[in-house]
């Protein structure tokens, strides 16, 4: 009926699933030959012809154990009789077709599609591989292929999978497996001067893993001069478009990885010293494809109160020339980025926002002055895009309120869960970018520059607005002011919104 041939007749009638008597079978076998192997190599070091054929048996048993992936239910065998144990010994093994096996069969048995198949088998197994310290054995691994052999760069493909596979099933995975030389590992390879490759691809996929969520990897990146080293990579896009989908993919990982590290004020300062922002004022100069991310990162770097020396610096740069003609207009040619306009104006006025938040002096003046230029063009299209989010935050209302009066009508409770993810709709559809223009609008009335308040209140009265509605949306803004920071800066934030509300 069926052809009886290992695994591609796994789904025939005639072939057994294996038992778990086979499946011991195996792993004994396996056992054995490993032990002969290692016996014959310390008996006979100079001659390869006595050990040989042994290590051919064993590079075959390893292979024949590819079978066990397919059934994880059984994996507690591989645990119970020792042979993880042994699979991750034999990653120090002298032949590096043996440790390159061992990498393959440990990548089938970690692939996250069978994990989830078994709930118990999988976290038998992912408990002994971290238990046997997996990630430093498969890093000094790393360290010995050679990439230029194909059979080796595949072992190092098939490594960052493993390390993919375990750190999605179990993400605090994350934290040990930078502290044990990855991260090291990963920032030298992006640096090595070899062509551009899926290995390095993948090693900057694994990399913005590492940084997500955690403040640990991204103090070691910085202190490991990681700042540096993604900038370097980075300056590449600043004059040339990545040449093709993958190498765009790897850009913007780099981008991302880069963002997650600007969360962590030691990195600003490394961010700043490394000549970040002057790379990133290029790139929107150049108009590249990395002009999008660009301005992302220039946001991380610039929010909040430890966005202050950036900010300072930034204008310095005379970034103010860059960073207004993308207020003024959103770029037409962002399609090619998956970037939309809602995004490119939300992150350019978050930059106005930390500037305006952030700038004392000289500095200060400059950014205020801009806002009176050419007949205070500036102000008028503040409140164009003002009045453009105001519309898409009262349709969104509507829509909630009607889904409201539906619950109730349903006899439904309204708890704060609910509460707050109504919230989050609502900054989705643009509050929050509402919020942003807001406080924009309140900063630059509340100097001393008559011209610009006139200008506003002349804008709202002839579109029938007013001010009070500018007042009730800062109000709400400074009551939910992210519980992530600190108490002394929610209270300080507070304090200044409600100050700025007085002077409107």
């Amino acid at each position: 009926m069926g052809t009886a041939d290992g695994a591609l007749g796994a789904d025939d009638e005639d072939v057994e699933p294996l038992d778990e008597g086979a499946v011991k079978r195996m792993i004994l076998t396996f056992e054995k030959r490993s032990y002969k192997n290692q016996e014959l190599r310390i008996k006979f070091p100079d001659n390869p012809e006595k050990f040989m054929e042994s290590e051919l048996d064993l590079n075959d048993i390893i292979q024949e154990m590819h079978v066990i992936a397919t059934i994880p239910d059984q994996y507690h065998l591989l645990v119970e009789l020792n042979s993880v144990q042994s699979l991750l010994g034999l990653l120090g093994h002298e032949n590096s077709d043996v440790c390159i096996a061992v990498v393959d069969l440990l990548q089938e048995l970690t692939d996250i599609d069978t994990l989830h198949e078994s709930e118990e088998g999988a976290q038998v197994l992912i408990d002994a591989l971290v238990e046997g310290q997996v990630i430093a054995l498969l890093v000094q691994n790393l360290e010995r292929l050679d990439e230029t052999v194909k059979e080796e760069a595949d072992g190092v493909h098939n490594t960052l999978a493993i390390i993919e596979n375990m750190t999605e099933f179990r993400p605090e995975i994350c934290s040990e497996a930078a502290q044990q030389g990855l991260l090291q590992w990963l920032l030298k390879r992006l640096k090595a001067k070899l062509p551009f490759d899926a290995n390095k691809l993948y090693c900057s996929e694994i990399l913005a893993i590492l940084l997500q969520n955690n403040d640990d990897t991204r103090e070691l990146l910085g202190e490991l001069d990681g700042i540096d080293v993604l900038l370097q990579q980075l300056s590449v896009f600043k004059r040339h478009d990545p040449s093709t989908a993958e190498e765009q993919e790897m850009m913007e990982n780099l981008f991302d990885a880069l963002c997650s590290c600007l969360m962590l004020s030691s990195n600003r300062d490394r961010f700043l010293k490394g000549e970040g922002l002057q790379l990133m004022n290029l790139m929107l100069r150049e108009k590249k494809l990395s002009r999008c991310s660009a301005l992302r990162v220039l946001d991380h770097a610039m929010i909040g109160p430890e966005g202050s020396d950036n900010c300072h610096k930034f204008v310095d740069i005379l970034g103010l020339r860059t960073i207004f003609p993308l207020f003024m207009k959103s770029p037409k040619k962002m399609k090619k980025t998956g970037v939309s306009e809602k995004e490119h104006e939300e992150h350019v006025c978050s930059i106005m926002a930390s500037l305006l938040r952030n700038l004392k002096g000289q500095q200060r003046t400059r950014l205020l002055n801009k806002f009176t230029e050419n007949d205070s063009e500036k102000v008028d299209r503040l409140l164009e895009l003002y009045f453009k989010y105001l519309d898409a935050v009262r349709v969104a209302d509507k829509k909630i309120e009607g889904e409201k009066h539906d619950m109730v009508q349903r006899g439904e409770i309204l708890d704060d869960d609910l509460e707050d993810e109504f919230y989050l709709r609502r900054l989705d559809a643009g509050l929050f970018l509402l919020q942003l223009l807001c406080y924009i609008t309140a900063e630059i009335c509340s100097s001393n520059l008559p011209q610009v308040r006139q200008r506003v209140m002349q804008i709202l009265n002839m579109r029938g607005s007013s001010i009070k509605i500018i007042r009730h949306i800062l109000k709400e803004y400074s009551e939910n002011i992210g519980d992530g920071k600190s108490a002394e800066f929610r209270e300080s934030e507070q304090k200044r919104i409600l100050e700025l509300i007085e002077t409107l």
